[in-house]
């Protein structure tokens, strides 16, 4: 009993750190959007994930299907768009809030899977936070509309990224992770190098391109796999609920963002309500083979 409670604890510990280094690579690529923009910043994020993950996971090994091939390239597209309109959203409003309403993507898509009445209880709940960041009154700091259309959208895209995912990691494994990361960087680098130009090229950037990539993607995958390895799933997204929390923390000490109460009640319901939904959902059955 003492050895499984300390394996729990070891992985609850890994999944806050594996949530903290996301947060900080998406505040370390926030510096990047003065020198290559928001666009040239994803680019490299990609880049240098897929350059990383290649190395370790090889997968041009993996066995190719034109069904699994169909999944992938989909799963690819959602990744690079969650990351880009992401990046996008960040140029204008606080990374925590950012985060907070891109939950509501997956959020909305664990819900409606459900159906069950209690669950649309926490998607207005959510929707109450979302509402509560809108510029409804002369005495709320103001948010760019289109920034949080743009972390929504991200949102939307994390959905469909966890629809696909799963048929990827079927397939796949560790290797859909990669292969999917190399697809997003080929459909966003032309939009980044575009935008960016000779910026990219800049040697004295490689540094920090790589620190994001490791923080915001190889590092990550790594320790969620160790936390998934001995957390069970439920376990998993309840804690995941707190995501936002890390990014408001992030914005603050790498930042300097600070957030009204408003934000901070917003947000709350937001995280709230990721929380319930996942301390309330059923165990998913096993399918037959």
């Amino acid at each position: 009993m003492t050895s499984h409670r300390s394996s729990t604890l070891v992985a609850i510990l890994v999944l806050l750190a594996a949530m903290l280094s996301v947060q900080a690579g998406a505040a370390l690529a926030k510096q990047l959007f003065p020198l290559v923009g928001a666009s040239g910043a994803t680019a490299f994020r990609l880049a240098c994930a897929s350059l990383i993950m290649g190395l370790l996971l090889r997968p041009w090994r993996a066995d190719f299907t034109r069904v699994s091939l169909s999944s992938l390239w989909w799963y690819g597209l959602t990744l690079g768009g969650m990351n880009f309109m992401f990046y996008l959203s960040l140029r204008t409003i606080p990374l925590g809030l950012a985060v907070a309403v891109e939950f509501v993507g997956p959020l909305a898509l664990a819900v409606f899977a459900s159906k069950r009445k209690l669950d649309f209880l926490w998607i207005a709940m959510a929707a109450f936070g979302l509402w509560l960041l809108l510029p409804i009154n002369a005495h709320q700091v103001k948010l760019d509309p289109l920034g949080l259309a743009l972390a929504f959208g991200a949102g939307v895209c994390w959905a469909l990224y966890i629809v696909f995912g799963q048929r990827v990691a079927g397939d796949f494994g560790m290797r859909g992770a990669a292969l999917g990361t190399m697809i997003a960087t080929l459909c966003i680098a032309p939009i980044g190098i575009a935008q960016a130009g000779s910026a990219m090229l800049d040697p004295h950037l490689l540094p920090i391109a790589l620190g994001v990539g490791l923080l915001s993607s190889a590092i990550p995958y790594s320790l969620e796999m160790v936390a998934l390895s001995r957390l069970p799933a439920q376990t998993f997204g309840t804690m995941m609920s707190i995501e936002p929390a890390m990014g408001a923390l992030s914005g603050l000490v790498f930042l300097g963002e600070r957030l009204t109460p408003v934000q901070w009640l917003a947000m709350g319901c937001i995280m709230l309500a990721s929380f319930c939904c996942a301390l309330t959902a059923k165990p998913r059955v096993a399918p037959e083979v």
